[in-house]
C-alpha cells in the first residue's frame, strides 16, 4: 500500500489488547456540541460480560483516538472491549482466520483483503439494512456501498464493510500570500485550473511542483494523478471496470487519462526544474517550492498528509491552504473524489459486534474522532463544528460535497501492478516515452499475471 511505503520501513509491531470500560472519557458526556442524544439507543444495549476484541492497523497516535471512541461504546452498552493494533495487520488477520482466532471485528485498511476474505467465508454480511442506512447518510452513499459490498463464497454480492474514517487525496495545496500577491484566485473547475496553470507561465512564473520520487516506490505519485485524471474524464463505472482490468491499461479512456497528467507534468514550461527533474525530484521535497522566496512554484498536488514535509514551523490554513482539484465543467461528471479508508467488518459474529456497527452509524462515534485529530468522514448528520481545527472541517467539506468516491485504484489492482509496473511506467512517461507505448507495457504485466 502506498501509505506504508511513504512512512518508510517499519518494525513489526502488535499492541496489547486493553479492556476500555474504564477507560478515560476525553470528553464529558453530555457536554459540548456533541450529538449525545444519538448515543442513547446504543445505551439500551445491554452488553455486559460480553467480551468484544476488535484488531486494526493503528499503533501510536491513532490507536488512542480509536479507543477513546470505543470507550464510549463499552461505556454505553457494559461491552469489554479490547482494541489490538499491529503494522502487521494484513498478514496477520488472515492467520487468525484460517485457524479459526479471529477478533469479533477487523479494520482493514483497504477494501482488496477484506472481498478476498468475504470470498473465503471469512466475514459475517452487514445486512441490507445497514447499506440502506449507507446510502441515505453518507456523502456519495451508493459509492460507499458499493467499495463495502464483495461476493459471497456463493459468488453472491452482500455488503461486508462499513467505512469509518477516510482520506481524501483529491487535493491541490498552494500558499494564499503568493496567490493573493500574483493576483490568482482559486479555480474551480479543471478549465480553470489549466487556464490558472498558463497564466503564471504567461507571468513568468511556474506553476506546478511535481516530484515522483519515493526510493523503492518512486513513481507512486503518478498514479495519484492518473487515477484523479480517469474520475475526471471517465464515468465512475469506467474507472471501477478499469481498476479490475475489464478495461485494459492501453484503450483510449485510460491513456487519455495519462495523457491529462502529462498536460502538467511533460511541459517543461509547467513544472519546477522542467519535465525532466519530475521523476527524480522525492515527493517528500516537492512541496518546498511553494515556500521559498520567490517562489519556485505555486501548486502541488498531493494528498492530506503532505503538510508533515512542509518546512517546519508551516501553518495549514495561514501558510499553506489547499482546494479541491477541480473536475470539468464540459463533462458533468460532478465533484469525484479521491481518497482512501478504513473499513469495519465483522470477523466473528456475536451480538457485541453489530451493535459496534450500530455504534458506527451514529453521528457521536464520529464526532468524537473529529474532535481528536486526523479524522475525516462522510456522515452528513455529523456535526462538523466539532472539529479541532478549520483545515480539518474544510477538508471534509470537500468529502460532504462529493457526488461520486472512489477508493486509490492502483491499491486495488494486483501488487505486480499497482505498487509496480504502473510505478515504473510513470517514471517512463514523464521522461519522455509515448503515453500508449507506456499502458501497452503496463497491461502486458498484467497480462502475466493472469
Amino acid at each position: 500500500m502506498k501509505k506504508m511505503l511513504i512512512a518508510g520501513a517499519a518494525t513489526v509491531a502488535l499492541s496489547s489488547g486493553i479492556a476500555l470500560a474504564d477507560a478515560h472519557l476525553p470528553f464529558a458526556v453530555g457536554e459540548g456540541d456533541f450529538s449525545w442524544d444519538s448515543l442513547e439507543p446504543i445505551k439500551e444495549i445491554d452488553l455486559s460480560g460480553q467480551q468484544l476484541t476488535v484488531f486494526g492497523p493503528w499503533l501510536g497516535p491513532d490507536q488512542g483516538f480509536a479507543e477513546n471512541v470505543l470507550a464510549y461504546f463499552a461505556d454505553a452498552t457494559g461491552a469489554d472491549v479490547r482494541y489490538v493494533g499491529s503494522d502487521s495487520f494484513e498478514q496477520q488477520i488472515m492467520v487468525d482466520a484460517e485457524a479459526g482466532s479471529a477478533p469479533n471485528v477487523a479494520v482493514f485498511p483497504q477494501p482488496g483483503l477484506a472481498a478476498d476474505m468475504a470470498r473465503r467465508g471469512f466475514l459475517t454480511p452487514l445486512g441490507s439494512d445497514t447499506g440502506d442506512w449507507i446510502k441515505e447518510n453518507y456523502a456519495a452513499g451508493q459509492s460507499w456501498v458499493d467499495l463495502g459490498t464483495y461476493a459471497n463464497e456463493d459468488g453472491n454480492d452482500e455488503l461486508f464493510g462499513f467505512f469509518y474514517k477516510v482520506d481524501v487525496k483529491s487535493l491541490v495545496w498552494y500558499s494564499p500570500e503568493n496567490f493573493e500577491d500574483a493576483g490568482y484566485d482559486v479555480p474551480e473547475t479543471m478549465e480553470d485550473l489549466k487556464a490558472l496553470t498558463q497564466q503564471i507561465v504567461d507571468d513568468g512564473e511556474t506553476p506546478w511542483c511535481i516530484g515522483l520520487g519515493s526510493g523503492g516506490a518512486t513513481g507512486w505519485p503518478a498514479t495519484d494523478w492518473v487515477e484523479d485524471m480517469m474520475l475526471r474524464t471517465q464515468s465512475p463505472r469506467d474507472y471501477d471496470k478499469w481498476v479490475t482490468n475489464e478495461l485494459k491499461f492501453d484503450d483510449p479512456e485510460v491513456v487519455g487519462a495519462i495523457e491529462e497528467f502529462g498536460w502538467f507534468a511533460r511541459n517543461d514550461a509547467f513544472v519546477a526544474g522542467g519535465a525532466g527533474a519530475v521523476a527524480s525530484t522525492d515527493f517528500r521535497d516537492s512541496p518546498k517550492g511553494l515556500f521559498s522566496s520567490p517562489p519556485q512554484c505555486y501548486m502541488h498536488r498531493q494528498a492530506s498528509f503532505i503538510p508533515a514535509f512542509f518546512p517546519e514551523g508551516t501553518v495549514v490554513g495561514d501558510d499553506a491552504d489547499f482546494f479541491y482539484f477541480p473536475a470539468y465543467e464540459e463533462k458533468d461528471l460532478g465533484k469525484p473524489v479521491l481518497g482512501a479508508g478504513t473499513l469495519w467488518a465483522i470477523t466473528k459474529d456475536s451480538p457485541a459486534a453489530h451493535a459496534l456497527i450500530d455504534f458506527l452509524q451514529t453521528p457521536i462515534a464520529h464526532e468524537l474522532w473529529m474532535a481528536q485529530s486526523g479524522f475525516l468522514t462522510p456522515h452528513k448528520t455529523a456535526n462538523t463544528d466539532v472539529f479541532a481545527d478549520d483545515s480539518q472541517r474544510a477538508l471534509n467539506d470537500i468529502l460532504l460535497n462529493a457526488t461520486t468516491f472512489r477508493f486509490d485504484g492502483s491499491d486495488l489492482m494486483p501488487g505486480g501492478v499497482g505498487a509496480g509496473a504502473f510505478w515504473t511506467g510513470m517514471v517512463d512517461y514523464t521522461g519522455g516515452k509515448d503515453a500508449k507505448e507506456v499502458a501497452t507495457a503496463i497491461q502486458n504485466s498484467w497480462d502475466a499475471l493472469k
